[in-house]
């Protein structure tokens, strides 16, 4: 859990400064449109990047601090359903889906794994 947690930190805030630092730099490498409002871009790096901190500090106990695992793995499920109708609208290009792989799939599996261990050896406790 421990090592999970601590991959996803550091992932997280890498991923959050390169959207920060370069934000149209993503949708270069998959051939997009940059968008008009790159600043919209930097905020949701931001808001990756905080996720990282979060993540790191849970990486220290995380039978305690689970309910910082379990609003990144919600997010990790509602990101994709966001694009999911947001593309079945034709608001937003396939390509965008590449973001989905690294940022929400690969975590799917780890992050359940924490969240079903918390809730077996603690039934949810919140102490």
């Amino acid at each position: 859990m421990k090592l999970t947690l601590q991959l996803a930190a550091i992932y997280n805030l890498i991923w959050g400064a390169w959207v920060v630092l370069m934000p149209n730099h993503f949708f270069e490498l998959v051939g997009m449109e940059p968008l008009n409002h790159p600043m919209v871009w930097q905020g949701m790096g931001m808001v990756i990047g905080v996720y990282g901190l979060g993540y790191w500090w849970a990486s220290y106990n995380p039978m305690r601090h689970w309910p910082i695992v379990a609003v990144g793995f919600l997010g990790k499920i509602f990101g994709p359903l966001g694009f999911i109708f947001n593309y079945l609208q034709d608001v937003v290009p396939f390509e965008f889906s590449y973001t989905l792989i690294t940022n929400d799939f690969i975590w799917w599996i780890p992050f359940f794994l924490i969240l079903k261990k918390v809730h077996t050896e603690y039934k949810w406790r919140l102490t």
